[in-house]
């Protein structure tokens, strides 16, 4: 059976990925960050007890942020392969936080590289590492983006991911490790997180339908995105580190859609005007814009045999369809005097 340790699990892509090599026959192992709260929400479908015999999934606490405790568990654990999802991953934020998205997001990635190499040479196992990189990174470059494009980030969460990029990249030729960035234009899912642009618009239509919501705030509504499923996105980034030798690949649907598109989209699905109840609010334009992002995944089509399997508008009503039923039972809480109607949720 395979081992596989997972940095980032409770987010939208650890979620999915976890799945799929669950389904894969894997073990999974993954790093979790200690809080007062549950945070695993979203783990919560394939979640075991651990004690179970036929337990093969398991949590531990752990940051990027700390090498010497990372390194401990790839000595326990000794994985075949590590994925490395942690990040600051919010871009808007990472001009707030710049300091932090660089500690979790290019430091974090130096620890986990610094774990492998040490993990391997003292054990003589091979691990293989799949960075997680981001169209982000290719900023103000023209579209279409490939591997060969060059990168030009325009917020910290971006120049971090670059940063990364390059840690993989040289510790890959320096010490012959199997590392493969993969660089992920836009995905999205039902579980993407409610401050992402795509989930505030499905989710908050979907409210304002129902009569839980007024508005939503937005910022930018011409900037153009290549957007997929993460679902279809994960199984790139196993293909990545099953391959004979490894490789950098950009993963992509290869169209590019405007906000202003999505809001159409999601709209028309629940039979409303979307322009009567989104306001602009300046908070959420970024310092230094990225007007344009859309991939050409030719190379992962012709060497990973990837393909997407759901396009833009399945995506949109795939989420508009979740939130319209999560909206739903909120609204019988409200009538049932659990709740309250707000101006504009959730504004982050």
């Amino acid at each position: 059976m395979k081992k596989a340790f997972l940095t980032g699990i409770t987010g939208q892509d650890g979620s999915f990925l976890a799945e799929l090599l669950l389904s894969r026959g894997y073990e999974v192992h993954g790093l979790i960050r200690r809080a007062s709260t549950f945070n695993t929400g979203r783990l919560d479908s394939i979640y075991i007890d651990p004690h179970a015999p036929h337990a093969h999934f398991f949590l531990h606490y752990g940051d990027v942020s700390d090498g010497g405790g990372v390194r401990r568990l790839l000595q326990q654990v000794q994985p075949d392969e590590v994925y490395n999802l942690a990040a600051q991953s919010h871009v808007k934020v990472s001009f707030d936080q710049a300091e932090f998205t660089a500690d979790a997001v290019a430091l974090g990635t130096l620890r986990m590289l610094e774990a492998v190499r040490n993990t391997v040479e003292s054990t003589g196992k091979e691990i293989r590492f799949y960075q997680a990189g981001s169209s982000e990174m290719f900023g103000a470059s023209p579209p279409p983006q490939n591997e060969e494009t060059r990168f030009y980030p325009r917020s910290p969460y971006a120049v971090s991911k670059v940063s990364a990029h390059w840690y993989a990249v040289n510790y890959r030729e320096a010490y012959g490790l199997f590392i493969a960035n993969g660089i992920l234009f836009n995905h999205e899912s039902e579980r993407r997180g409610e401050t992402f642009v795509t989930r505030k618009i499905t989710r908050g239509l979907t409210r304002i339908h129902l009569g839980l919501q007024n508005k939503i705030y937005l910022g930018n509504l011409d900037s153009r995105r290549d957007w997929g499923h993460a679902a279809d996105y994960v199984r790139a980034m196993w293909l990545m580190l099953q391959q004979d030798h490894p490789d950098d690949y950009v993963v992509a649907t290869g169209e590019a859609h405007t906000v202003r598109e999505f809001l159409d989209e999601a709209g028309a699905i629940l039979k409303m005007d979307w322009k009567k109840v989104v306001e602009l609010d300046a908070r959420y334009l970024r310092p230094t814009e990225v007007d344009n992002l859309q991939g050409d995944a030719s190379k992962a089509r012709r060497k990973l045999n990837w393909r997407p399997e759901v396009n833009f508008q399945e995506l949109v009503r795939r989420m508009v369809e979740h939130d319209l039923a999560l909206a739903r039972q909120e609204k019988i809480l409200h009538e049932s005097g659990y709740g309250t109607v707000v101006s504009g949720y959730r504004h982050a």
